[in-house]
């Protein structure tokens, strides 16, 4: 009787199918968060080639060169959380510190030797690749490994305010004040993704309200500046004092007046783009124009990161928007699931953290491009344009993910005893 013959065999290498089956072995985690990272990578790779238009005509390039880099982003970036899912997370709590410590001379040194843009210094350029390197990233990253590894270690005595408490928010107000002059949005972020952290921590309420109120203080301040010096019949930002045209401060009170007030101000940049978001929006519909077929493109500055949601509404419609939202919250989902079923605090805070922190992104990603917040330049997670942000992401999702692997070996192992 003739033996039946594989076709496949002809076609596929031996090594290529065993090198394959050998990576699909040692990935490990969970599965629906990987079905999330490709499912926005994706996503990524649609919006940013519709959204590109604009500025390829600028540097006359090719949309086709920016989508190539992309799919370059996010091969590199899927290969940093496998390689980083594939670690030991308890490793992550040895270099927590160190990096932690590296990361303020780094702050440091991009706040005045870093490139300026709008008085505000975010990146450093890395030798050799000629590649900008947004430092803040990286201190946010170490601030939350660092942040959970005190946490689980302070636990017996974290009600202490002097034992518990102040090992806790002293890095969290070194990493904010350093970031805050150049990047006041993301100092809010991680200070506000650091006090959630805190609580479900077991820090005392009490002194969590005392340091938000002491931090809430300046951005009153602000909000009350703002207010003051704008000029309501003709709609324009009136002249500041000497003393409040100093680094991004004009920036944040025109960011504040262009939410408030909703008149239109041909000289504010800010207005303008939250008007052409809105049309975007708008013109999106229920179901949206169809894929490529975005025009606010043409006429939304940052349309390939800060505001690529109005972009994803404009051609996917409310749907198309709904979905994305839906795909966050089941991200956070399942590392609140994560942190539930880890038996070890270190990896339940860490989980935890860093799942708090895209989630929140995400949401004042979607919030600025649907006028709920002010202006923030944050970018939206796995879906905006490569940069080191992209890939900071992917290797705070491989974090995630190897938290997720030591929990899966744990339950094999406690199956494998109760069989026995």
């Amino acid at each position: 009787m003739a033996e039946q013959i594989n076709i496949r065999q002809f076609f596929t290498p031996p090594s290529l199918t065993g090198m394959s089956q050998n990576l699909v072995t040692k990935t490990k985690g969970d599965k629906v968060i990987w079905g999330i990272v490709v499912l926005l990578t994706l996503v990524s790779l649609l919006v940013v080639y519709s959204s590109t238009g604009s500025l390829a005509y600028k540097y006359s390039k090719s949309t086709e060169s920016y989508l190539f880099k992309q799919f370059a982003f996010i091969i590199l970036g899927v290969m940093l959380i496998y390689f980083a899912h594939r670690v030991n997370y308890t490793i992550y709590s040895r270099v927590a510190k160190l990096l932690f410590v590296i990361s303020i001379p780094l702050l440091i040194y991009t706040y005045f030797f870093g490139t300026k843009f709008n008085e505000g210094s975010r990146w450093i350029t890395l030798p050799v690749i000629n590649m900008t390197f947004q430092t803040s990233d990286m201190a946010k990253l170490a601030l939350f490994m660092y942040l959970s590894r005190q946490l689980s270690r302070k636990q017996n005595v974290i009600k202490d305010f002097k034992k518990g408490f102040l090992p806790v928010i002293i890095p969290v107000a070194i990493i904010c004040l350093l970031i805050a002059p150049a990047n006041l949005s993301t100092a809010m972020l991680i200070a506000g993704t650091s006090f959630m952290l805190m609580f479900i921590g077991r820090v005392s309420t009490k002194h969590i309200l005392l340091t938000l109120g002491i931090a809430l203080l300046p951005v009153l301040i602000l909000v009350s500046v703002a207010l003051k010096y704008y000029d309501k019949p003709s709609h324009k930002s009136k002249d500041l004092p000497a003393f409040l045209s100093v680094g991004r401060i004009p920036t944040w009170i025109g960011r504040i007046q262009a939410f408030i007030y909703s008149a239109k101000d041909d000289n504010n940049e800010k207005q303008y783009q939250v008007e052409q978001a809105k049309i975007a929006i708008a013109s999106g519909g229920w179901l949206g124009r169809g894929p490529g077929n975005s025009q606010a493109r043409n006429f939304l500055p940052h349309s390939y990161s800060d505001f690529i949601y109005a972009i994803i509404l404009e051609e996917y419609g409310l749907a198309g928007g709904v979905f994305m939202v839906f795909i966050y919250l089941l991200f956070l989902y399942r590392c609140i699931r994560l942190y539930r079923k880890c038996p070890f605090a270190f990896g339940a805070f860490l989980a935890l953290a860093l799942s708090f922190m895209l989630v929140i992104q995400a949401i004042a990603n979607m919030g600025v491009n649907v006028n709920v917040f002010p202006n923030t330049g944050v970018t939206l997670p796995l879906v905006s344009m490569g940069g080191s942000s992209f890939l900071f992401t992917c290797l705070s999702i491989g974090i995630i993910l190897s938290v997720a692997r030591n929990v899966e070996q744990t339950e094999g192992s406690k199956e494998v005893v109760v069989t026995e």
